[in-house]
């Protein structure tokens, strides 16, 4: 990767429009051609296996990111609820999918998105079956979530050549922070920040199974319980 600065870029997104206008902008502003979308409901399992059923060609970072956060409970088609499936069921659908393809072109890395802003993940009433939802708590235990995945992960893949890392992205004005009753003070580059270094630089491939945040690694507080990892990660694979 760093050999080539000008990557094959492919996004994932839901909306059409909102894809092919954030191609445009991403050509016009750095030249690359080479950028391309893919329409996928990450919330759902089937789609994500059509994405990897179809993928062409090479494939050697994938960088998970999809969230959202819905002031309401919503479910999926399948009756999975909704910020589940994408913040967490996405980012696991979409690495056991493309794994196989990630490891015929190993070395390769998964960049996981999460957050500082991660805690009470419930893993008896993951959905809010039980409790009342709340989107804040819905989030943060998604968030969590990915972190302990990222250790799931990085202990299968890794010694397939695939490294596994999670990281906290800058601080953005988005609808996702709004939802949750928040601003941003970062533009949408600085808040790529650590995901991109994770991804593109030498140092993404040199460990694996880290959580970093500001372009640091950091201590999670999540990844010694292994079994609780493990729970999590049979908890997914059931769905």
């Amino acid at each position: 990767l760093a050999d080539n600065p000008q990557h094959q870029v492919v996004l994932v997104a839901r909306d059409g429009a909102k894809a092919r206008s954030a191609v445009n902008q991403i050509q016009q502003l750095t030249g690359n051609d080479q950028v391309s979308h893919e329409i996928v409901d990450l919330s759902r399992q089937a789609e994500i296996d059509g994405l990897a059923a179809r993928w062409s060609g090479p494939l050697h970072v994938l960088v998970n990111n999809a969230g959202i956060t819905p002031r309401r409970r919503q479910e999926t088609p399948e009756g999975i609820e909704l910020q589940w499936a994408t913040n967490v069921l996405g980012y696991f659908w979409m690495t056991r999918a493309l794994a196989p393809i990630l490891r015929q072109f190993a070395p390769a890395r998964v960049v996981n998105v999460a957050s500082y802003w991660a805690g009470e993940l419930d893993l008896a009433d993951p959905e809010f079956k039980q409790r009342r939802y709340s989107n804040g708590t819905a989030y943060r235990q998604s968030k969590q979530a990915n972190r302990m995945l990222t250790v799931a992960f990085a202990k299968r893949l890794s010694p397939q050549g695939i490294a596994v890392n999670a990281c906290h992205p800058g601080d953005v004005n988005s609808k996702l922070s709004n939802n949750l009753g928040f601003g941003g003070h970062q533009s949408a580059d600085e808040g790529a920040g650590t995901p991109v270094w994770l991804a593109t630089d030498p140092a993404g491939q040199e460990v694996t199974g880290h959580y970093f945040e500001h372009g640091r690694q950091v201590t999670c507080r999540f990844a010694g319980n292994q079994e609780a990892i493990e729970r999590l990660y049979q908890l997914c694979l059931g769905y």
